[in-house]
């Protein structure tokens, strides 16, 4: 089978809810990663054979197939094709998941995958069409699982739960999480994989974006022992959760041949695809399942792996991964996850695969596995190989 190689990978710099990136269209933003990708990568766009973007709020702004429309706000020609998908959070994740099999398969040797999310313009569950009294799960559904809907914030709970997560236990994770992407920050971790976004300002000012604006240093167990929990007589706080953002994120996958042919530098080597789903009601717990089935099918074990992106959509989802699989904490997430960084989310994907690659990078080390939860009890794992 033919080997698909990442040859650029880029994201935004998120940005908060009605913050600096909320006066930009999905469209646009979705455009600033492609044009990016491809200037990073150093090849003709003409060659790019589709774009497979995620976008899970397809409605308003996002509505109207935001791919393709991200192609047309790009640089890139018009004969390039794109396509949007919806796998929830893993959307972009799944993205890469589909670049690469077109890749192995033959069929395509070169395809961009990445999403785009702007939360503030697109709010979360508007395409649900609230007060409508329109479910998009149906009453033999609900008989069957026994439930009135399915709840993210339900399952995130029922997670914390069941592995026994106290809420002094969630609060230090999120505390963590803070100080490392901070840290990273500091240091400028992130500034090669960051694109700089053109803004203007309440001043009217124009500004590059180039930082996470939902990082806040010198947060403290104490500082989030005060906030409220999101359900009563629950454990999970905004303080311990994803925090709703916008941004956009793009890899180019390639062929070895394209490699050869276009001149591309690879980065990593995509050595692993797997997608498994199982209970829809305690819905995330999912990554654990997969995981096991991703490194039995890879051939390897979890200490073979040198970092971890487990995506943070709530505290208890990567702290029980971590501990079913006995990853080692230091090695994941380790500038930081969605907690402080924020989690766009069909962006997702293609955001924690960019900042998988240039932490290998910076640590000189081989072995990557990124994972996350998704709606409906579904979850991906890749695992890649650095070049």
């Amino acid at each position: 089978m033919a080997e698909a190689y990442i040859c650029a990978a880029v994201r935004t710099a998120g940005g908060r809810r009605n913050g600096r990136l909320s006066g930009i269209h999905a469209n646009d933003l979705g455009a600033r990663a492609l044009d990016a990708v491809v200037a990073r990568a150093g090849i003709d766009p003409s060659v790019i054979e589709d774009v497979i973007f995620g976008c899970v709020t397809q409605a308003g702004e996002q509505a109207g197939q935001v791919g393709r429309m991200a192609v047309l706000a790009s640089g890139l020609p018009d004969s390039v094709p794109a396509v949007t998908i919806d796998r929830q959070c893993g959307s972009s994740q799944q993205a890469i998941q589909f670049a690469a099999q077109a890749i192995m398969s033959g069929t395509q040797d070169v395809v961009i995958a990445g999403g785009v999310e702007s939360m503030s313009r697109a709010v979360m569950g508007s395409n649900y069409l609230p007060g409508s009294g329109i479910s998009p799960i149906s009453d033999a559904i609900k008989q069957k699982y026994g439930v009135k809907g399915f709840s993210q914030f339900v399952g995130a709970e029922m997670v914390t739960k069941k592995h026994g997560f106290t809420r002094d236990d969630t609060d230090a994770f999120g505390v963590e999480s803070q100080r490392r992407a901070a840290a990273a920050t500091e240091a400028g971790a992130f500034k090669d994989e960051i694109v700089p976004v053109e803004i203007i300002t309440p001043e009217g000012e124009i500004e590059m974006h180039t930082v996470d604006e939902g990082i806040r240093p010198g947060t403290t167990k104490e500082a989030l022992a005060g906030l409220k929990t999101m359900a009563e007589g629950g454990i999970l706080t905004a303080g311990t959760s994803s925090q709703i953002c916008d941004g956009s994120s793009a890899v180019l996958v390639a062929s070895a041949e394209a490699v050869k042919r276009y001149g591309l530098t690879p980065l990593a080597r995509i050595h692993n695809l797997t997608v498994t789903a199982g209970d829809p009601v305690i819905m995330l717990e999912e990554p654990l399942f997969a995981t096991d089935k991703a490194l039995a099918r890879a051939g390897l074990k979890i200490g073979d792996i040198d970092l971890y992106e487990v995506n943070e959509a709530f505290a208890s989802i990567p702290m029980a991964w971590a501990k079913h699989t006995g990853a080692d904490p230091d090695k994941l997430n380790v500038n930081g996850g969605a907690i402080a960084l924020g989690h766009p989310l069909g962006a997702t994907g293609t955001k924690l695969m960019t900042t998988l690659i240039y932490g290998l990078k910076a640590r000189n080390k081989r072995w990557g596995l990124q994972t996350m939860c998704e709606g409906g009890g579904v979850a991906n794992v890749t695992i890649i190989e650095m070049a």
